[in-house]
């Protein structure tokens, strides 16, 4: 048991840690936290197109029915944020969810979803890892039972309804990269009027031999299928392999920065609706910019989904995202959702090109830089560094005097040219982070150079 920790969005592990014996003590765990809650609703259990996933679905599902719960088991693969859906929408007690998400295919995980199908937070993670337990089953007269049911459909519903998208005489390329959203976001977008050109949307359990991220070095073929300048494809979108984030690849930038997808989605919604938006610490100003405009708010969070779904809910926001390419939106359920955000993309590329609109806003609001660096640093390293850090934080960066200092997750050093240089433990990696945005790739570059200065003699 003390080879399983949750981390920022459950257990990840190899194959040789994510064993079958210890996805049932934690299938015991979510049993006994759910019972001790008080909810005696079905749970779902889905999967992603891992060799294994099914497998240890199955096994979750044998040791929730064990202990007198129904499980609903998807009719194959499916996205997260489909059984995140699902949740909400067949009123369970919550759900559990087999997925290593964009790590390759060595690895393999769980996380637990709760009733309103927002991340968990770390008081109830906290509460399953402290119940870890041997599996212990009622008579099979008192056990519950698992049944495969369609999980997708009412998902698309919902997503159509929000989005409220025609999406005649427009063609996207979909790259699923072999994961979950394949046969699942294509058809969304296909429902919605578009023509789709589909690229590995075939089930491959290595996922080509590579990690299901869609970064720009893992879009290669769909780069070069939408910025051709002879192509007739107008967008292309891509899914990591749980579907719970989205990548955009547009004619004149390639694959496009998440920082500014988000800024050109809010700004199209805003058209119409109106509410603030919640971004974490790590994300683009360039939101902040957009809200401004619109006399709107926009609410700061630590990095990961689960503060930014909490943030939403507390401010009735309108959108709500992060950098890394995790976004959901009002009237949704609240956790990151790479199907419906491409069907909202697709959408705001219909009503004005992303590439167009996001040079107006550029040309709006002033140019937007951003970049990212890690360095190497063992977890037990983490808090002493920033403790050390906490000593270290200088006058001024790159010339321009640190104006402000935030602790949200981190330190992040606000410059008075309106720069910004965050750095932050990772909380799935041995790993600091060091972030910084500014008004040219040049002066990114330097701000990178002198966090990496500024942290590494004290890892």
């Amino acid at each position: 048991m003390d080879q399983i920790a949750f981390g920022t969005d459950g257990w990840r592990a190899t194959l040789d840690t994510f064993t079958d014996e210890r996805v049932r003590i934690v299938g015991q765990a979510v049993a006994d936290h759910l019972a001790a809650a008080g909810r005696d609703e079905p749970v779902a259990v889905g999967y992603d197109a891992r060799e294994t996933s099914e497998g240890f679905a199955e096994s979750l599902a044998e040791i929730l029915a064990g202990n007198g719960f129904d499980v609903l088991l998807p009719e194959r693969d499916a996205p997260t944020p489909v059984i995140a859906h699902a949740i909400v929408s067949r009123g369970l007690a919550g759900a559990c969810m087999v997925t290593a998400s964009h790590n390759p295919p060595e690895y393999n995980g769980v996380k637990f979803i709760p009733h309103d199908g927002a991340p968990a937070l770390p008081d109830v993670t906290e509460d399953i890892v402290d119940r870890l337990a041997e599996p212990d089953l009622l008579p099979e007269s008192e056990r519950g039972e698992v049944s495969r049911v369609d999980l997708v459909s009412d998902h698309a519903d919902a997503a159509r309804e929000l989005v409220g998208a025609d999406l005649s005489g427009l063609t996207v390329a979909y790259d699923a990269i072999h994961g979950s959203g394949r046969g699942v976001t294509d058809a969304l977008l296909e429902s919605a009027g578009a023509e789709v050109v589909r690229l590995r949307c075939d089930r491959d359990v290595t996922f080509g031999g590579d990690s299901p991220e869609p970064s720009a070095e893992h879009l290669e073929e769909l780069t070069e299928r939408v910025t051709d300048p002879d192509s007739d494809v107008d967008l292309g979108v891509a899914n990591d392999g749980d579907a719970d984030r989205i990548a955009v690849v547009t004619p004149e930038r390639g694959v496009l920065d998440a920082n500014l997808f988000y800024a050109a989605c809010y700004d199209r919604l805003l058209e119409t609706d109106s509410g603030p938006a919640v971004r974490t610490v790590s994300t683009t100003f360039l939101v902040d910019r957009v809200a401004e405009a619109h006399g709107e708010e926009v609410y700061e969070t630590p990095v990961g989904f689960k503060w930014v779904a909490e943030a939403m809910g507390e401010h009735d926001a309108l959108f709500g995202g992060e950098e890394s390419g995790g976004f959901t939106l009002r009237g949704h359920v609240r956790e990151k959702d790479g199907v419906l955000m491409a069907l909202l993309a697709a959408a705001t590329h219909a009503a004005e090109p992303f590439d167009a609109r996001v040079d107006r806003l550029l040309d709006e609001h002033g140019h937007i830089a951003a970049g990212k660096v890690s360095l190497d640093c063992p977890d037990d390293r983490k808090a002493g560094v920033l403790d050390e850090l906490e000593d270290h934080i200088p006058e001024s960066v790159c010339g321009s005097p640190v104006a402000k200092v935030v602790t949200l997750d981190g330190f992040k050093l606000l410059l008075e040219n309106g720069s910004w240089l965050l750095v932050r433990p990772s909380g799935t990696e041995p790993k600091l982070r060091v972030y910084a945005e500014s008004d040219s790739e040049a002066a990114v570059d330097d701000l990178l150079a002198e966090g990496r200065d500024l942290v590494e003699p004290l890892v």
